[in-house]
């Protein structure tokens, strides 16, 4: 990291949950405590969103199939999902953030980077709140974090990773390229599967490997991403501390414990999938202009369709027609499917109202937003599902 003359150093903490889900339904459930815990679905079709450390001994990790977890630790306990209780501790650590700092970016439920630069004269050095920040965490929510400190959001991420679980890593500023120097490529943020393979033909092994060579010879064999690998390696990122990230789409998805050919059946769960959209975005205040079906085949093969609309929409059954021409250009109903997908992408600002049109849709727009509003307010008041599409209600049993 680079820093001008007389100016000081920035301080950012990167701080990550350790095993965070699986940690949750340990916290929720103490019997579970030294067992190994896996997150994600309890069906055959399903992933693996979290694993436990007794668990990730056995080789389990996220995104692995829960039948391949299965076969490599068979005494492993399998849970499903619970995002609002996760959702609920998430805000609880988000808010131990705060108190330290505006600038909290997250990335995810689980981690998020801090700028406590302008906090050093009221908190100490941002060693000190790291250690802060994960006491009041483990107090607050009983879960363990670890943390990274350094100059960078790239050097703090790694420093973060070097000492889970319940660890701290702290790199003293103009030690950062010593710090990257003995650490293996695999850790360098950016460096994928293929990059690391093609840098293993250039005698790469260590980040400090990649640090001595010159950027030029990087740049003719990756292009601009060269130049990035060269600044990452010497421990070069002055990308700031974003406090709020726009969503960029709003979207659900759902994987079937069975794959599904009848087309009446996948046009329900497409419908179900598209109500939930519409009020997340009428929820957010947001309209969207592209709509995107995602298909996935009992072969693992997968197809993506979009369509981009004249003007923004959050009405649940626009999105539901354009998503089901979309399906209509796929093999849905000729192959077997077993996952179905919608988003809503290209979204306008919070709030920002349409364009009146010259053709009388206003009056029918203002009608579908009326009465999305209204079954909008009865579901948040009753719970979800409270009100849904005839087609949603009518055949549930058989799903």
């Amino acid at each position: 990291m680079i820093t001008q003359p007389g100016r000081k150093p920035r301080a950012i903490i990167h701080v990550d949950m350790d095993a965070f889900y699986a940690s949750v339904e340990v916290l929720d459930n103490p019997e579970l405590r030294g067992k190994p815990v896996v997150v994600g679905g309890t069906s055959e079709r399903s992933v693996v969103s979290a694993a436990s450390y007794e668990a990730r001994k056995y080789g389990i990790h996220s995104a692995m199939a829960t039948v391949k977890a299965r076969r490599l630790c068979p005494r492993a306990i399998f849970l499903p999902v619970r995002m609002n209780r996760y959702r609920e501790i998430s805000q609880m650590v988000m808010d131990v953030f705060h108190r330290f700092t505006p600038l909290v970016e997250p990335i995810s439920l689980d981690e998020a980077f801090l700028d406590v630069t302008g906090s050093t004269g009221l908190f100490g050095e941002g060693e000190f709140m790291a250690r802060e920040i994960r006491k009041m965490i483990a107090r607050e929510t009983g879960l363990t974090a670890s943390a990274g400190v350094a100059t960078s959001k790239l050097v703090a991420k790694i420093a973060s990773d070097l000492r889970k679980p319940d660890g701290m890593t702290v790199v003293e500023a103009g030690r950062e390229r010593e710090f990257l120097a003995g650490l293996p490529i695999n850790k360098l943020w950016g460096a994928g599967g293929k990059t690391i393979k093609a840098l293993a033909l250039l005698n790469v092994e260590f980040i400090g490997d990649l640090a001595r060579l010159a950027p030029e010879i990087l740049t003719a064999k990756f292009g601009s991403h060269g130049r990035h690998l060269h600044l990452a390696a010497n421990g070069i990122d002055d990308r700031p501390v974003v406090p709020s990230r726009e969503a960029k789409s709003i979207g659900h998805e759902e994987t079937f414990s069975e794959d599904l050919t009848d087309l009446v059946v996948i046009r329900r769960e497409l419908l179900e999938l598209a109500t939930r959209v519409g009020e997340r975005l009428r929820r957010h205040e947001r309209r969207g202009q592209t709509i995107t079906i995602k298909i996935k085949f009992h072969d693992f093969s997968a197809r993506t369709r979009s369509r981009t609309l004249a003007e923004p929409t959050s009405d649940t059954m626009e999105i539901f027609r354009q998503g089901w021409e979309l399906l209509g250009k796929t093999e849905a109903g000729r192959k077997s499917v077993r996952l179905v997908g919608i988003s809503v992408s290209n979204l306008s600002a919070p709030g920002s109202s349409h364009q009146q049109d010259l053709f009388g849709k206003t009056r029918q727009r203002e009608r579908s937003r009326f009465l999305n509003e209204a079954v909008d307010r009865i579901n948040q008041k009753f719970g979800g599902g409270t009100i849904n599409p005839a087609t949603l209600i009518s055949g549930r049993d058989d799903r």
